[in-house]
């Protein structure tokens, strides 16, 4: 392991002060940084993704945002492919590859590979797009109840990004989604008392496996949820205020959205969206979305905590950034 190159994983929920940390770490060591992020990929959406601004990306430039329109959808497999081919060129400008963001599902897919599934047909994405646009996420859903009942119960019934995905896979493959992923290999039986060896990620199905890097995954945790708290809903209470409704009105006169594309169901511009459509009242905006924030930030840690190998760091303490500094240098 040690004569790998390494790499560093700074990952934490929303609002825990992971950008700050990442760019204060650019003037010190010699690091590029990866935007780790399902919503900084849209181009013009930059109020209610709390992208970094100009400056900000002056001082530490990342990869990984703006990247593709609103009206596109970016998927782990995408994020997997784009990391490794950046990761090598940092490697190989001598620098060390720094990977930042709070989507959890890019990490896993990062380190662990992805499964076996076919690729994205983008004739078919298209043709359920406009199934979507026309009937709406929960008709999907329900469609994909009959092809593939497993795995619409385990999906929430708006999911778009998943329910589309699931439903692509049967017409491209014209098989159930959960019939495909358990065709992995059987675990060798071997004789009574032998030790079983243990499957490889390429015979369960998954894909390249791990990464060639010397991983330092490091989680920024809070120490206190409620403060916490207080900074998502400080930090959508600021969203509002800087217009993030604005924003949406104009993207909505650029591109050709609906409310149920990957881009428009990232939190902040769903609740946005209703309000613009006269669904809820302001006070109801910002409670939804705060609400939702939060549910977020929950799921993360969830996530975070189920990474046995990941290194916690108090996001809350006064020092953060001495003491990733201090973790990295002494790694």
């Amino acid at each position: 392991m040690r004569s790998l190159p390494p790499a560093i994983f700074l990952m934490g929920p929303t609002a825990s002060g992971k950008t700050g940390v990442a760019v204060e770490l650019v003037q010190r060591m010699p690091v590029e940084l990866i935007s780790v992020d399902s919503a900084l990929v849209f181009r013009d959406m930059d109020i209610g993704t709390a992208k970094p601004d100009a400056a900000t990306l002056a001082r530490a430039p990342h990869h990984l945002i703006d990247i593709i329109p609103p009206t596109e959808a970016y998927s782990a497999a995408a994020f997997r492919h784009d990391a490794l081919r950046l990761m090598a060129d940092i490697t190989a400008r001598g620098k060390i590859p720094l990977l930042v963001g709070g989507t959890m599902l890019y990490f896993k897919a990062l380190r662990e590979g992805l499964s076996d599934l076919p690729q994205s047909d983008p004739e078919v994405r298209a043709k359920l797009d406009a199934l979507i646009a026309h009937h709406g996420i929960e008709h999907l859903h329900a469609e994909l109840a009959k092809v593939d009942a497993e795995t619409a119960a385990r999906l929430h019934a708006t999911d778009t990004q998943r329910i589309q995905r699931a439903m692509e896979i049967f017409l491209v493959s014209g098989k159930p989604m959960s019939v495909l992923i358990k065709k992995t290999p059987p675990s060798p039986a071997g004789r009574r008392g032998e030790e079983q060896k243990p499957l490889t990620l390429r015979e369960r199905g998954w894909g390249e496996g791990e990464p060639p890097y010397r991983i330092l995954p490091i989680a920024l945790i809070p120490s206190d949820r409620a403060v916490l708290h207080q900074r998502i809903a400080h930090r959508f209470a600021e969203m509002i205020k800087n217009g993030v409704v604005d924003e949406l009105r104009g993207l909505r006169d650029k591109y050709a959205l609906h409310r149920d594309m990957t881009s428009m169901r990232c939190v902040g511009y769903r609740q946005a969206w209703e309000f613009m459509e006269g669904e809820i009242s302001a006070s109801e905006f910002s409670e939804k979305g705060i609400a939702a924030t939060r549910q977020l930030a929950k799921r993360q840690l969830t996530w975070l905590r189920s990474m046995p190998d990941s290194i916690e760091i108090d996001c809350l303490s006064p020092d953060l950034t001495r003491q990733v500094a201090h973790l990295i240098e002494n790694r």
